[in-house]
């Protein structure tokens, strides 16, 4: 098994510095501003043939009010679950009271603790480390974690007693395991609705707009109700998405970017709206841009169980007249605190995997072009009308559905239309968009001039005098 590292300390230490440098990814956003990252996010690493995974985790030690409170909980939820902790510190600002009441508590663990002294660039090691002796901490090691000085000396000396790589720790990530991104606005019960899920406090909820900064990933199986098969799944916490005019701050900025890379890194996005304000137009932009991406897609209304009958009523005629445009998207009705319809949930994530990586011969899409074209044949378009001859399946996720034909550029898009839909209808897809790709063949007399012969020529002579009289 790879051992698991916590990385711990007070704010603005480094410690998405050093989660980047060891997974050698950028999937922790940086910037120069303390609490930044609040949930735990995981990755994994390799020094030689050694493998590991990294904790990166919110600051400790410095407050106990508001939203550090649960950041801190999710800090010692990771030391718990860690095989070897390092505690960073900041070799610039030397040893503070939230350094010493850090150390007191990781003193009493079972496990070993390395203090890394960071920010060390400029200075001499043994002067930044000094101060930090009267931690009690044996094991110190000064680093760069910006520029990856002294990181490789430090991973030597914490994963010496671990083993090398095992044929377990190499196995791919399953083709099967579904990979779902929770996106919506801020405070709309993304992080509420995961948390649900797993059953367990695994991402902070806060009722303050912009809790969530960093894409969580969480993977985890779930057992089908009737019995079924168990299924893995992924699932992504994403940061809430204002308009753009709202977004002001960089750390924001770099949050949606990561939002709309987490869309692009899912199969299945769900889109959660708070049923209070129905679906808003931030909605429909990120509804767009979803189907843009091609990814499948469920729509769940949240906090849907405190509201009147009548309200109720209003947002299910504003759903339905919002989403006109697609009307494949599946709405489902949920309240993530009470876990209503939450387990129903799946039922449509499922389908629109399902519905998004069909799989389906040659043989049977063009005997079902056959049916659509005969029912409805393409519009001509002057004296030819488009032929389309035969259909194969071009990729997944979105299902495509790649038609070739002679002169397929002149059929208009309202035919195009037509023809998704019916291959939607045909092929039972639910929740996910459908894409068309017309291809034509090449005219193999394009380019080349007919040479007449002496008698074709007196022939062509002949008709044009009698043309003219």
């Amino acid at each position: 098994m790879k051992p698991v590292i916590a990385l711990v300390g007070r704010p603005n230490v480094g410690k998405s510095t050093l989660f980047n440098r060891l997974t050698r990814t950028r999937d922790a956003i940086v910037a120069d501003f303390p609490g930044l990252t609040r949930d735990r996010q995981y990755g994994d690493g390799k020094l030689g043939e050694r493998p590991y995974t990294v904790v990166d985790t919110g600051g400790i030690g410095e407050s106990e009010e508001g939203i550090d409170r649960p950041m801190t909980d999710q800090a010692l939820q990771a030391v718990g679950e860690a095989d070897v902790v390092l505690f960073l510190v900041d070799g610039r600002a030397g040893l503070t009271a939230a350094d010493e009441q850090v150390a007191t508590a990781l003193r009493k663990l079972p496990k070993p603790v390395f203090l890394a002294v960071n920010k060390t660039d400029g200075l001499d090691p043994e002067t930044a480390m000094a101060d930090f002796y009267a931690l009690g901490l044996t094991d110190l090691f000064p680093i760069a974690a910006a520029h990856g000085r002294g990181v490789r000396a430090m991973m030597d000396a914490v994963l010496k007693d671990f083993p090398e790589a095992e044929e377990s720790d190499a196995l791919p990530e399953d083709p099967d395991t579904v990979r779902v991104a929770v996106l919506g606005r801020p405070n709309v019960g993304k992080s509420t609705l995961i948390n649900r899920i797993l059953g367990e406090e695994r991402v902070i909820v806060y009722d303050h707009a912009g809790t969530t900064r960093d894409s969580i990933e969480v993977p985890f199986t779930r057992q089908p109700r009737d019995g079924g098969e168990a299924r893995d799944y992924v699932l992504i916490d994403t940061a809430g998405i204002r308009r753009r005019g709202k977004v002001h701050e960089t750390v924001e900025k770099f949050s949606v970017i990561k939002a709309l890379q987490a869309v692009e890194a899912a199969q299945v996005v769900v889109l959660v709206v708070d049923a209070r304000d129905g679906i808003t137009d931030q909605d429909l932009h990120l509804i767009g841009y979803t189907i843009e991406a091609g990814r499948a897609l469920v729509v769940a209304v949240n906090k849907w169980d405190n509201l009147e009958s009548d309200h109720k009523d209003w947002v299910k005629r504003e759903v339905g007249r919002r989403l006109h445009f697609a009307p494949w998207v599946k709405v489902h009705y949920i309240s993530a605190l009470h876990g209503t319809g939450v387990g129903d949930l799946f039922a449509f994530v499922e389908r629109a995997w399902d519905s998004a990586f069909i799989k389906l011969g040659s043989n049977a899409l063009t005997r079902m072009l056959e049916d659509i074209t005969g029912s409805h044949p393409p519009p001509r378009n002057g004296r030819f009308r488009a032929k389309l001859r035969y259909a194969h399946l071009g990729g997944s996720n979105p299902p495509t559905v790649v038609i070739h034909g002679n002169r397929t550029d002149s059929l208009p898009n309202s035919y195009q239309r037509y023809l998704e839909n019916r291959f939607r209808e045909l092929l039972k897809i639910e929740g996910s968009p459908i894409r068309l790709e017309l291809k034509s063949g090449d005219n193999p007399f394009e380019g080349r001039k007919n040479t007449l012969t002496e008698r074709q020529i007196k022939r062509k002579r002949r008709m044009m005098k009698h043309v003219k009289k």
